[in-house]
């Protein structure tokens, strides 16, 4: 099992945009001390539920500032940012920093940021499969052109090359968010892992990877290239360590909801549409119910029996949910040091 934290840099109430950059920069560098897998990076535009707007800028620091870590971004939004412009920052990293950077993307949401950064509502709502398609040729060819609805240039060589890194992938590792059926199809059909969000619980995401299996064979995929592919599929969640298994899920309780009302409030959409908020204390209750929350044999009890009834051996975890800088270098010491051997043989 590979196991990973999700970073949101997410701005506490009374917390300072400094202090949860800061705080994100130091879950990366405690993550490669504990010996986790990855850094898995968030990005948002105009809110505190997140202050990391460039995943991949973010992500370039951490690469620099690491040696063995995997960072990821989960995920650059698509609709908002020039497919050319992402490949060509994903092939920089993935060169520079020797094959340790996987570019996850997604759709976002009908935030202002369509409006704000030109892309409009149309990019969000029917848009992404062109840009998805454009960002996975800029990955794979030598050269692009395109004469697509959003899209259009004429043919250009693509440098740097991703295949230009020496003695490893040809390109890096591309991921896609996945929270509807027509988005599982499209990973599918491509031939991309998905990252299922922290919102789900284990049997939602095991019907995903099985839908994803079933449309990645029809697409003509075999089945070990099925089995293949989807080893790199990805579960997001949150984890909270404790001597005590209630502790650990009051120390979240205390803290997430101030973040969650005040981050989720400051969202806006493009065109005005109804929002239904999810109750903040309660969502918080049912994160702790599906993820890692309790005592280290707990957490991985709970990480086991995900792999087991989903497939997923990948973990994206948010170790920040205290808050407190201190409180998430120590959890991630836990999650390294008595949670990742308890792992040890887990086949899922």
């Amino acid at each position: 099992m590979r196991v990973g934290t999700f970073v949101l840099a997410a701005q506490f109430p009374g917390q300072g945009q400094g202090e949860a950059l800061h705080r994100a920069v130091r879950t990366a560098e405690v993550a490669e001390e504990a010996g986790l897998d990855a850094v898995w990076l968030a990005e948002h535009h105009f809110v505190p539920y997140g202050v990391c707007p460039s995943a991949v800028t973010l992500a370039a620091l951490l690469l620099g500032r690491t040696r063995r870590l995997r960072v990821g971004t989960a995920v650059s939004v698509l609709p908002t940012v020039h497919p050319v412009a992402l490949g060509e920052q994903a092939a920089l990293l993935h060169i520079a920093s020797g094959g340790r950077f996987t570019l996850g993307v997604g759709r976002g949401g009908p935030w202002v940021d369509l409006e704000v950064f030109g892309a409009g509502l149309e990019a969000y709502e029917r848009g992404f499969p062109e840009a998805l398609d454009l960002l996975l040729r800029w990955l794979t060819e030598p050269r692009v052109g395109a004469d697509g609805e959003r899209f259009s240039f004429r043919e250009v060589p693509v440098v740097p090359r991703p295949g230009e890194l020496l003695g490893g992938s040809p390109a890096p590792e591309v991921v896609v968010a996945c929270t509807s059926p027509k988005t599982v199809r499209l990973a599918a059909e491509r031939g991309l892992p998905m990252l299922l969000g922290m919102h789900c619980g284990d049997e939602e995401k095991a019907e995903a990877v099985a839908a994803w299996a079933r449309w990645a064979r029809e697409a003509g995929r075999d089945p070990d290239e099925v089995a293949r592919i989807g080893a790199g599929h990805v579960s997001a969640g949150v984890v909270q360590l404790a001597d005590r298994g209630p502790e650990a899920a009051e120390t979240l309780v205390k803290a997430m909801p101030g973040w969650l009302r005040q981050g989720l409030d400051a969202h806006v959409t493009v065109d005005g549409r109804h929002r239904v908020m999810r109750d903040p204390v309660a969502y918080t209750e049912l994160l702790c119910s599906l993820h890692p929350v309790g005592t280290p044999a707990q957490a991985a009890d709970r990480l086991a029996a995900t792999a087991e009834r989903t497939g997923i051996r990948r973990f994206a975890l948010l170790a920040e949910g205290s808050g407190d800088l201190a409180g998430t270098e120590e959890n991630l010491r836990r999650l390294g040091a008595e949670v990742l051997p308890r792992l040890d043989g887990v086949s899922g």
